[in-house]
């Protein structure tokens, strides 16, 4: 007895029944819990008639009947129904449940049993789909359709091969890295439009640094001179913000080498942890207070000019950053990072990393640049904080930013190089 085969069989009736219950459960006539149960069933068994019998057109032929059958059931329910607008959903699904059958046993299983599962969840969320897409505005499309050419469109076409005179400028991997920064802020965009506008001052801090922790600055200083009473909820929710930003530069640091990250972790870890303890005592001291702010509307984070910068910006530090080394050693690399952090922590992480990946950077000096291009990019938001806010908002970040500076500069002089996980 073939114990593979069953478990197979076994695979098709759960997904069958899965898919079906979410269709019956949807009031839908045509096809319910069982009529998916055996579609599935029935993919399984013409593969294992092609298979054991060696005829490739058993599979196709079947798959046709069923085909028939779905069409003569259709126009049967078109003649009962008067309705112009007939969805097509359930046929799709059915013949879609065929063929993953047939490819639990043609292909491979795993993705089958994935391709299976997102369908159903897919049709589950039907309701909340159509929800979402009727609050999309003209901005929220825009912001898609332009992640989708950076991403589907521009990244494939763009050559991998390096240029330039220190052979490290390369087109497709540069583009990715504005295709990953992009990514990140369109997720937290959505995560906004999500949650809606009024949340609470811990999620504004949270989107906040998944969006733009110096938009986030930004738009809450400006605030504080609107409304002074709210001086300590900004400065707790820019903080938040700058201590998401963290675990953004962590994430991508993972994505580019994350079999280094654990050389790289622990003192990155220590630092948020440090702003996560004054996060939650400076929400301690305005927790009375109450009243929860609204987020700020943010700007589409997806255009397209704003991605060209950011990848030019990234290619000309990615540059800057091999000259630096190849010049004057890892030492000079302390002022680049510096001076690239007070802009845009993303692309000189990312720099770093392809640097780290590459083997021409040590993790130990590697970590020490981006956590000091982070406090340089505190230092810039805390000075632009005090300058667009109130003196009180400046006293609030003053003390949580300054103790994160000095905190960070003495773990880059004391951190041992042999602590990591």
């Amino acid at each position: 007895m073939n114990y593979h085969d069953i478990f197979t069989l076994a695979i098709a009736f759960g997904l069958g029944m899965l898919v079906g219950l979410q269709r019956q459960k949807s009031d839908h006539e045509m096809a319910g819990v069982r009529t998916f149960t055996l579609i599935s069933i029935m993919g399984v068994v013409s593969a294992f008639l092609a298979r054991d019998y060696g005829n490739p057109f058993i599979l196709p032929v079947l798959g046709i009947c069923l085909t028939a059958l779905l069409v003569t059931a259709n126009v049967i329910k078109l003649k009962k129904i008067n309705e112009t607008d007939v969805g097509q959903t359930t046929e799709v699904a059915a013949l879609l449940m065929f063929a993953v059958g047939a490819y639990l046993v043609m292909g491979d299983r795993v993705i089958a049993v994935i391709v299976g599962g997102s369908m159903a969840i897919l049709l589950y969320l039907k309701e909340h789909l159509h929800h979402f897409i009727d609050k999309l505005q003209e901005k929220d499309l825009a912001a898609i359709m332009t992640f989708a050419g950076i991403s589907l469109v521009i990244l494939p076409l763009l050559p991998n091969k390096t240029y330039g005179p220190l052979d490290v400028l390369n087109p497709q991997n540069i583009w990715l890295m504005v295709t990953l920064i992009v990514g990140i802020s369109v997720i937290g965009y959505f995560i906004y439009k999500f949650v809606g506008k009024k949340v609470g001052i811990i999620s504004n801090g949270i989107l906040g640094g998944l969006i733009s922790s110096t938009a986030t600055t930004v738009s809450y200083a400006r605030k504080t001179k609107d409304t002074k009473s709210i001086n300590k909820m900004a400065a707790f929710v820019i903080t938040t913000a700058s201590a998401i930003a963290l675990v953004r530069v962590l994430v991508e640091v993972g994505i580019v080498i994350p079999q280094k990250l654990p050389e790289l972790v622990l003192p990155l870890i220590t630092v948020f942890v440090l702003m996560v303890l004054l996060c939650v005592g400076m929400f301690y001291l305005i927790s009375k207070n109450g009243g929860d702010e609204e987020m700020p509307e943010p700007k589409n984070p997806a255009q397209f000019k704003s991605a060209l910068i950011f990848g030019l910006l990234y290619g000309a530090i990615l540059f800057a950053v091999a000259f630096t080394k190849q010049e004057f050693g890892n030492d000079a690399l302390y002022v680049i990072a510096i001076i690239s952090g007070l802009t845009d922590v993303d692309a000189i992480t990312l720099s770093l990393s392809q640097l780290m990946k590459g083997g021409g950077l040590n993790t130990s000096t590697g970590w020490r640049l981006i956590l000091l291009a982070t406090l340089s990019n505190l230092l810039f938001k805390g000075i632009m904080a005090a300058v667009i806010g109130t003196r009180q908002l400046a006293k609030w970040i003053g003390v949580s930013f300054g103790i994160t500076i000095v905190f960070g500069l003495l773990l880059l002089w004391l951190w041992p190089d042999a602590w990591h996980l």
